[in-house]
């Protein structure tokens, strides 16, 4: 018995001397921990961590409007292409207006089907294929965020979505270089792709803050700028101003009631039969003016348009006057002399001429 107490006493102290010799843990910050090392990336999800696949089939389908229906006809071949690397089947129904998605036997990436239903996704919100297919990438992400049911009046929403535009698109340039995200406002969404990180920020202030290793851990809440609210509604001004009068301490005269009106024309004694009649005569009276003006309008086409008054020629004045007579004797010459020939003058020149040349040979 005193040699079993005595063993139970050297197991019990070795036990203590055991526990006073594991090591103790280190104590570390949980920002540590929580911090993500730089140049760290997640390794790639292949076949050797999933060699057996899926065992079921998963599928998305997603409408696309009629606008879309050019585009998405020529860019499907290079859906298909980039969809069957990662062995998953893409369908284009354009009678429904559909697309739909869904893996093969060949499939081991089992989330490779979601990002497959994103990327027909973003495809039905007018993101051209060049930008929709980074979706594929394990580093992408992608948000459709709705702001049609922010706002219910429509104005108001028009000219807050043209505000996140901006003029010519600066603001929305500007918003894609801070978070290095790519993002297309269309209609009633707003569909954002890019990292992780970036999907959330929205300040260049984070961006520079997360530069700096020690502010990583702390609160930056003193680095934001912090905005009062103030809600002062503008009164509109009404479209038609009422001018006040002058104050008088009289109050207005009572208007006529129709008896009173009744009784000043004699109205009011005459019989019902009277009243109708007169009512009638009125009526005739109005329809006869409509039937004459009308009749007026038609016969207007018949009215034939007034004639423009004919202009007389002017008199020739004496000085312009034309010799008819000259003008005949020129004629007459010009027939008689024929091309090339001499006038009468000219030959009782020459012949004169020619008489002295024989004389003076005799």
């Amino acid at each position: 018995m005193a040699s079993s107490k005595q063993d139970g006493q050297a197991t019990a102290s070795r036990k203590s001397e055991f526990r006073s010799q594991k090591p103790k843990p280190e104590s570390r910050d949980e920002s540590e921990l929580l911090t993500v090392p730089d140049g760290w990336k997640e390794p790639a999800f292949s076949k050797e961590d999933n060699p057996r696949g899926l065992l079921e089939e998963s599928s998305f389908a997603t409408l696309f409007p009629k606008y879309r229906e050019a585009y998405l006809k020529e860019c499907w071949p290079l859906v298909q292409k980039a969809l069957s690397e990662h062995h998953v089947n893409a369908t284009l129904d354009l009678i429904e207006g559909s697309m739909t998605v869904c893996t093969t036997k060949k499939t081991f990436d089992p989330y490779i089907i979601i990002r497959a239903r994103d990327l027909i996704k973003l495809l039905a919100r007018s993101v051209s294929f060049e930008q929709a297919v980074r979706i594929l990438q394990d580093d992408v992400a992608c948000d459709i965020i709705k702001i049609g049911s922010l706002v219910r009046n429509k104005e108001r929403f028009v000219k807050r979505r043209q505000r996140l535009i901006g003029p010519k698109g600066s603001t929305l340039k500007a918003l894609e270089l801070l978070t290095n995200c790519y993002i297309m406002v269309q209609g009633n969404t707003v569909s954002a792709i890019g990292p992780f990180s970036g999907l959330k920020e929205t300040l260049m202030i984070k961006r520079e803050l997360a530069k700096d290793s020690e502010l990583r851990s702390q609160s930056w809440e003193r680095f934001l700028p912090q905005f009062k609210h103030k809600n002062v509604n503008k009164r509109k001004e009404p479209k038609k101003k009422t001018v006040k009068k002058e104050y008088t301490p009289f109050p207005p005269p009572q208007p006529e009631s129709q008896i009173d009106k009744e009784l000043a024309t004699g109205e009011y004694f005459l019989k019902a039969s009277q009243k109708k009649r007169q009512k009638m005569e009125a009526i005739k009276a109005k329809q006869a003016e409509a039937l004459s003006r009308r009749q007026e309008e038609r016969n207007k086409a018949f009215i034939p348009p007034k004639e423009k008054p004919v202009v007389k020629p002017k008199e020739a004045s004496p000085e312009t006057k034309i010799d008819v007579a000259a003008i005949k004797e020129k004629v007459k010459k010009a027939k008689s002399k024929k091309l090339g020939a001499l006038t009468a003058e000219e030959v009782k020149l020459k012949m004169e001429a020619d008489e002295k040349k024989k004389k003076k040979k005799k």
